[in-house]
């Protein structure tokens, strides 16, 4: 597919994991695509690296100037960079809900921002947060990262809101566990690996974990042009978890 062909687009935490993945299928179907990363080192050509912290906004606004000098403008922003938190209500102290909010939403927040100028520029301008299925299903232990997915989420609607009239559409893919660098550390880091990642496959009713490489699909499909009626829309990326209850195998 070539639909992406003559498009600029910018992903944050594009240097692993899904925004890799999705800065890859981009650039396969024709786009010119800037990846904005706190390490930037492993991204290679024809990708463009920026090194950026989404927790700064003068880091993120150099670097989003920086890229669309480079590309010659911008029609996609995928705002995916975020980390991750377990825990109950009871388990993490203001400074770690502090930092974790700061990334996830207000992190989004800083992307958009600087990109927005550009984005009312382009006539195919897209905007594609990585939200979560945190966001729309209680999962335990995930007390201060579903929260801030939560919000990712509604504050997807309100940007769809915001800047439809302006010619920007604003969608979010809620992907469910995915295989990525940072799943990997969390399986590494419990007392039997092999049974979390049985258990976690065992909650998505595919009975597997999802792929970057499916989650970036989904991303390109709500940034295409050929989506220009789709706004304000999640699109699950989860094995089923979010809406399918089946019954017990053998039943």
């Amino acid at each position: 597919m070539t639909d992406f062909e003559g498009l600029k687009a910018l992903v944050t935490g594009g240097a692993s994991g899904i925004g890799r993945a999705t800065a890859d299928l981009l650039a396969e179907r024709g786009a010119q695509v800037a990846v904005l990363d706190l390490d930037p080192s492993a991204v290679e050509k024809p990708l463009l690296g920026y090194r950026a912290d989404v927790t700064d906004d003068a880091s993120v606004r150099q670097a989003v100037a920086s890229a669309v000098a480079d590309l010659g403008g911008l029609d996609i922003l995928v705002n995916n960079a975020g980390i991750g938190a377990q825990g109950t209500v009871e388990d993490n102290d203001d400074e770690e809900w502090h930092r974790v909010w700061n990334v996830n939403v207000i992190g989004m927040v800083r992307a958009a921002r600087a990109a927005l100028p550009q984005l009312r520029e382009s006539s195919h301008a897209a905007i594609v947060n990585t939200c979560s299925i945190a966001a729309t299903a209680g999962l335990p232990q995930r007390a201060l990262y579903s929260a801030t997915k939560g919000a990712v989420y509604s504050l997807t609607l309100a940007m769809a809101a915001d800047h439809l009239r302006e010619g920007i559409r604003v969608n979010c893919v809620n992907p469910g566990t995915a295989d990525t660098p940072w799943v990997g550390r969390l399986l590494d880091s419990a007392t039997d690996p092999a049974a979390e990642r049985a258990a976690l496959a065992a909650r998505q009713p595919s009975g597997r974990l999802v792929s970057a490489a499916e989650v970036a699909g989904a991303i390109a499909y709500l940034a295409s042009p050929l989506s220009g009626a789709t706004t304000g829309t999640s699109l699950a990326v989860d094995g089923g978890m979010q809406g399918l209850r089946l019954r017990p195998v053998g039943q």
